[in-house]
């Protein structure tokens, strides 16, 4: 399985709206382990098709003790709660900010073989269900802060660039 390169910042793919899965084929499965390797190549705790160069809605989310989740077609039927909370990004490397997201969110998507599931996450899960479903929609972490934040983060950025080599934060999704 090899590891992708994670596209970056500025990459148009990162702003496109991903196309859905029409079915769950032996390459969706082979994109889905190369998406695996490379989120824990990464580090990240979540990754999303169009993070890889593939304008497909399929996420993945390290779900703890339980493993790694695949979710195809994913999406966000119910949710309740706010909770602000650090997010950093793979695509972004280096750069973290505070995010308003739901606390408690209901999905519905299907796993790696196709088959339909609705489960409900909160907390971190939920965090990170939220932030590469954003990167389904051609939104990154940044368009979330405040305007001054988000402002003043992308001048930084055109000014030095991303760095080669970032530490990893808190966690990068």
């Amino acid at each position: 399985m090899p590891v992708l390169n994670v596209r970056r910042y500025g990459d148009p793919i990162l702003r496109q709206k991903a196309q859905p899965v029409e079915a769950v084929t032996p390459e969706i499965r082979q994109a889905l382990a190369d998406m695996l390797e490379t989120m824990y190549h990464q580090v990240g705790i979540g990754l999303a098709a169009p993070q890889v160069g593939i304008s497909l809605r399929i996420i993945l989310v390290d779900d703890g003790p339980r493993g790694p989740r695949a979710l195809i077609n994913p999406a966000i039927v119910e949710q309740r709660g706010t909770v602000r909370g650090e997010e950093g990004c793979l695509s972004i490397p280096g750069f973290f900010g505070e995010v308003e997201r739901s606390e408690w969110v209901r999905v519905e998507a299907l796993d790696a073989e196709g088959r339909p599931l609705t489960f409900e996450a909160k907390g971190l899960q939920a965090r990170v269900i939220q932030h590469e479903l954003d990167h389904l929609d051609g939104v990154l972490f940044i368009d979330r802060l405040p305007p001054v934040t988000r402002d003043r983060m992308k001048k930084k950025i055109q000014k030095d660039g991303l760095p080669e080599d970032a530490p990893h934060h808190a966690f990068a999704l």
